[in-house]
């Protein structure tokens, strides 16, 4: 590994790997073994047992690592990132999964195995912010409402439970419109929309890293003609522009519903308690990720 100023020195890892996930493959334990031991670091690869994959993570935290990686979809991801915190070891949640939305966000478009071998060869630390809602942790956006009910038929789909997923894109269908959600930003005051989407400076093109705090866009499409509209414009990558967007800023915030809040965090669906506080986290977790091509090593 580079010894840049900037560089951290990496002497133990450990892997997680979910081998049934998305993009993990099914060699990927050897991939793993094969390239640490490439970089020359000890470590351990770890598949989730009985024990599950949140208790797989905490044992590998407990080994005293430099760096966690994980291959895995991005609920383990999260719940890694959340695990470690920012005072924990070095995180690198690699793309193994489907959406993969944080990985992503870290490491473009590499796969997991070059995002390693990179991050190993010449990794440097970047602290990544976060939000949190009702202890819930999330490191790229969350989207509170209706809309989120899409989430679960995608998941259905994933799994193969394809009755379950046209019973679950029905339901979203029927409630795409009817569910309102109320929101305040800041202590400010209350309105109503039909989602509520949060975005962290991770992904936000309207945010700098520095600027501390969160994107807070309400989302209000009336029909299904303004759904397909507002999917035009987040083609062109000009939503913000689209008259049923109303984009804003906030550090911390609060939404209500008549019920528990459908929502996605990270891409992974979960319900909310029917009245939520969410808030800014400066700095959530440390990743670890490769070096910028522009920046000149040392």
């Amino acid at each position: 590994m580079n010894n840049g100023p900037d560089t951290v020195v990496i002497r133990r890892v450990e892997v997680v790997v979910n081998p049934l996930s998305g993009s993990a493959g099914a060699d990927a334990v050897a991939e793993a073994e094969r390239i640490l031991a490439e970089a020359g670091v000890t470590g351990s690869v770890r598949v989730p047992g009985d024990e599950g994959l949140e208790a797989c993570l905490q044992e590998a935290l407990d080994a005293g690592p430099d760096l966690l990686a994980i291959v895995a979809g991005d609920g383990t991801a999260r719940a890694g990132a959340e695990l470690a915190g920012p005072d924990g070891p070095l995180v690198a949640p690699l793309p193994g999964g489907t959406m993969n939305m944080l990985p992503g966000a870290l490491y473009g478009d590499r796969d997991w195995k070059t995002a390693l071998a990179d991050i190993l060869a010449d990794g440097i630390v970047k602290p990544v912010s976060g939000g949190e809602i009702e202890g819930q942790r999330f490191y790229v956006a969350a989207i509170l409402g209706s809309p989120a009910l899409w989430a679960r038929a995608r998941e259905s789909v994933r799994e193969g439970k394809l009755r379950l997923a046209i019973l679950r894109a029905r339901r979203a269908m029927n409630n795409a419109f009817s569910g309102r959600l109320r929101f305040a930003l800041d202590g400010g005051p209350r309105r109503k929309t039909g989602a509520l989407v949060l975005m962290t400076p991770l992904v936000s093109k309207a945010l700098d890293e520095f600027d501390g705090c969160l994107e807070a866009a309400a989302l209000d499409p009336a029909n299904a003609l303004e759904v397909f509209r507002l999917g035009f414009h987040a083609a062109q990558g000009d939503w913000r522009a689209d008259p049923a967007v109303d984009a804003g800023r906030c550090r911390r915030g609060r939404a209500w519903a008549a019920g528990r809040i459908p929502a996605v965090l990270d891409g992974e669906p979960t319900r909310l308690n029917a009245v939520s506080d969410f808030r800014f986290l400066p700095t959530a977790f440390r990743a670890l990720v490769p070096r910028p091509a522009a920046e000149p090593q040392t």
